[in-house]
């Protein structure tokens, strides 16, 4: 039986422990929290699995590799809901709504009382939109509970460690999940600062994530259920992670009451703040040197990208499948 070390238990190490697993491997996965949560990247994700979406602005590889997400998550948690994706925009942004058609696929044109159907409470507010039927979405939070705790069950070694993955190299194959922490080893990761609020809203229900496209603040609000609703996400070039500027926080605010005003009364739950790991091109890479594995830089793309990527690992240590992302320069 191969024995596998996986560093990191965010959504990018879980989706690799849970493809090792399937092929047989005995797997400890090590992260310096006992359980997921503030500091992991992945517990403040939108759990958006849109891969048309983004390929409006993202490389047609986060596409192809996005379109294996919905089933992955579905068949392996309970927490996702496929309902498809509901793009808008305000009339004085058209424009906008015509740039992201013509930049993606997959979808096709609602008007104003099918927009109304979809979202019963949307109604009267937007007369043209796109609507991507094959698109999904998760809740992050019980995603990654479910994912570890079918893990453990299976006979997955769980170990609370400040990891040094050279150490673990020396002992077996190791993959290192560590997202921007891995920047120790990894010199070309740079931090995307993620900021996003969640919010309480029982006035309001969506059936499914909606994006309301704006020249300067393109806003996406996912439904969590029971009135919650995570409402983001600004891009900022920094690594900082501490607190989300007040810029953020009226920008997102303004564009959920645009949305529909009853966002107004909401109450903010929570406010997060993460720090994304990408490479200069916002694409994601494995690496190999001997028994080190790094997967890392996924960008904006963590619950999207993560089950392609753990594949990709998984067929690289059983089969020596180089992977596409494989990156030979140095980190």
């Amino acid at each position: 039986m191969t024995e596998v070390t996986v560093i990191g238990a965010g959504v990018s190490g879980l989706c690799v422990a849970r493809s090792l697993k399937d092929r047989g491997a005995s797997v400890t996965v090590v992260d310096r929290d006992a359980e997921p949560g503030l500091r992991s990247c992945s517990w403040w994700a939108g759990g958006m699995l849109a891969p048309y979406c983004e390929g409006t602005s993202a490389d047609q590889l986060v596409v192809r590799l996005g379109l294996e997400a919905a089933d992955w998550w579905a068949a392996h948690t309970k927490a996702t809901c496929q309902r498809g994706s509901l793009v808008l925009s305000p009339t004085r942004d058209r424009a906008e709504l015509a740039q992201f058609a013509g930049r993606t696929e997959g979808y096709v044109k609602v008007n104003g009382p099918q927009i109304a159907a979809l979202e019963p409470d949307l109604a009267d507010r937007f007369a043209r939109g796109l609507y991507f039927e094959a698109e999904a979405h998760l809740a992050p939070r019980a995603a990654l509970a479910q994912l570890r705790a079918g893990l453990v069950r299976d006979g997955t070694h769980f170990v609370q460690d400040e990891a040094n993955p050279d150490d673990y190299a020396r002992r077996g194959i190791t993959v290192d999940c560590r997202g921007f922490q891995a920047r120790d080893t990894q010199r070309d990761l740079r931090g995307v600062k993620g900021e996003m609020l969640v919010l309480s809203c029982p006035e309001v229900t969506l059936n499914r994530p909606v994006r309301m496209l704006h020249p300067r603040v393109p806003l996406y609000i996912v439904p969590r259920g029971d009135g919650v609703f995570m409402l983001g996400a600004t891009m900022i070039e920094s690594c900082s992670a501490a607190h989300i500027s007040v810029r953020s926080v009226l920008e997102l605010l303004s564009a959920a009451y645009a949305l529909n005003p009853a966002f107004g009364e909401a109450e903010v739950l929570e406010v997060g703040v993460d720090c994304r790991p990408a490479y200069p091109d916002n694409l994601p890479r494995i690496r190999r040197d001997g028994n080190l594995i790094s997967s890392n830089g996924l960008f904006r793309h963590g619950f999207l990208l993560a089950p392609a990527m753990a594949r990709m690992v998984a067929d690289l240590i059983y089969e020596n499948i180089i992977p596409e992302v494989m990156d030979e320069t140095p980190g």
